[in-house]
C-alpha cells in the first residue's frame, strides 16, 4: 500500500496560513442567504454559512492547498468529520475582518479496516483585537484499507 508516512504528514502540525483580511459584501451575504432558502438576517448580520468559505479566503489559502498539505491522493480521498463554528460577536456584512489559520493536529487512525489521517484546522476571525468567530474543521485524508485479520 503506497501511503505517505505518518511522520511526513505530521510535519504540517503548527503550519500557519499567511492570513489576511476579508469583507463579506452585502451582495455576497444576500446570495448565501438566498441559496439556503432563509430570509435575510436583520441589521446586516452575515448568514453563518459564510464560515464555509470566508476562513479559507481570508487566511489566504484554498481547499486545494489544504489537500496538498495533507498529501491527499485526490479530491475524492477527503472525508469530512466536522465543522464547528463558534460566534463570539455578531458576524456582519460590509465589515473588514482579520483572519488567521493553522493546522492544530494530525492523527493516524486505523479503524474498521481503513487507514486515514485526521487533520484538524482552525481559523480565527477577529476585528479590532476582538474575537468574532472561529471555525474548527476536521477532515479525514483516506489512505486505503488494511486487512483486519
Amino acid at each position: 500500500m503506497d501511503i505517505p508516512s505518518e511522520e511526513s504528514v505530521k510535519r504540517v502540525v503548527g503550519h500557519q496560513f499567511p492570513g489576511g483580511e476579508y469583507l463579506i459584501a452585502h451582495w455576497e451575504n444576500f446570495l448565501l442567504t438566498e441559496c439556503t432558502g432563509a430570509e435575510a438576517l436583520p441589521d446586516g448580520l452575515a448568514h453563518p454559512v459564510a464560515l464555509f468559505h470566508v476562513p479559507f479566503l481570508g487566511a489566504n489559502t484554498s481547499i486545494g492547498e489544504m489537500f496538498e498539505l495533507g498529501q491527499a491522493k485526490s479530491e475524492f480521498s477527503i472525508g469530512i468529520e466536522s465543522y464547528e463554528w463558534e460566534f463570539f460577536r455578531p458576524l456582519l456584512e460590509e465589515e473588514l475582518y482579520q483572519i488567521s489559520g493553522s493546522i492544530l493536529s494530525v492523527d493516524r487512525v486505523k479503524a474498521e479496516g481503513r487507514i486515514y489521517d485526521r487533520i484538524k484546522f482552525r481559523f480565527d476571525i477577529r476585528k479590532d483585537d476582538q474575537d468574532i468567530a472561529r471555525s474548527t474543521i476536521i477532515w479525514h485524508y483516506n489512505r486505503g484499507r488494511y486487512d483486519r485479520s
